[in-house]
């Protein structure tokens, strides 16, 4: 219950309720906006957060890793908060990333919080992937085939006389918006006009990531 199937310019791909996207043929995982040390970067605006966000999103990230098994694991951008976010890491912080990326391949996007990612963190760093139909990048464009980020979509709908609000994929079968997978990571509705250019017509779909599976809902449906 954990996954469904979300089909993006002829792929298929598991939404996981974690929030990443899994490609079984090519066992590669896709995860975007970690945002990791945000909590440490509002500290030095004097704005104080619980400083745990990055070790509640590795671990979230350490269990849907070991739950696919992926060969490829691909960071669609903005993985820190700020541009000297990874200089933040504590050693623990650091020994856990090298973990999750021993044995496989690891490639970290650049975004717009974090252009110029250090060379010292292990994988490799890239402004897009292409692999076959599909192109890995952090800000949508609104082509097809594209898989990205930037915009932390969630969607508000009503169920059972309560009102639910909650991350989500946003997809209209050709493109893909992913939520943000990090633990102190915002969020903006899909009826914003920015999903309106990258979707034309509001004619695509909210994959909410629910308490137990993820809820696919037309985004008509939602606000």
């Amino acid at each position: 219950m954990r996954v469904s199937k979300v089909s993006i310019s002829g792929v298929t791909f598991a939404a996981d309720l974690s929030g990443a996207l899994f490609w079984e043929e090519q066992r590669l995982l896709v995860v975007s906006d970690l945002h990791l040390e945000k909590g440490s970067s509002f500290a030095t605006r004097g704005v104080l957060l619980p400083p745990y966000d990055t070790i509640a999103t590795l671990s979230r990230l350490a269990a849907v890793i070991s739950r696919h098994e992926p060969r490829i694991v691909i960071a669609l951008g903005d993985s820190f908060h700020d541009r000297t976010a990874h200089g933040r890491l504590t050693a623990e912080d650091r020994a856990a990333v090298g973990a999750l990326q021993s044995g496989r391949d690891w490639i970290w996007i650049s975004g717009n919080h974090d252009p110029a990612l250090p060379r010292d963190l292990g994988g490799t760093v890239a402004d897009e992937v292409a692999i076959g139909s599909i192109t890995f990048r952090h800000e949508p464009t609104g082509a097809h085939g594209e898989i990205a980020g930037h915009l932390h979509p969630k969607a508000r709908v009503s169920t059972r006389g309560r009102s639910m609000e909650r991350r989500c994929f946003a997809s209209d079968g050709e493109r893909a918006v992913m939520p943000a997978f990090g633990a102190y990571a915002g969020g903006l509705s899909i009826r914003d006009a920015a999903f309106a250019k990258i979707f034309p017509k509001n004619g695509f779909v909210a994959h909410l990531l629910g308490d137990r599976r993820v809820h696919a809902i037309a985004a008509s449906r939602c606000y």
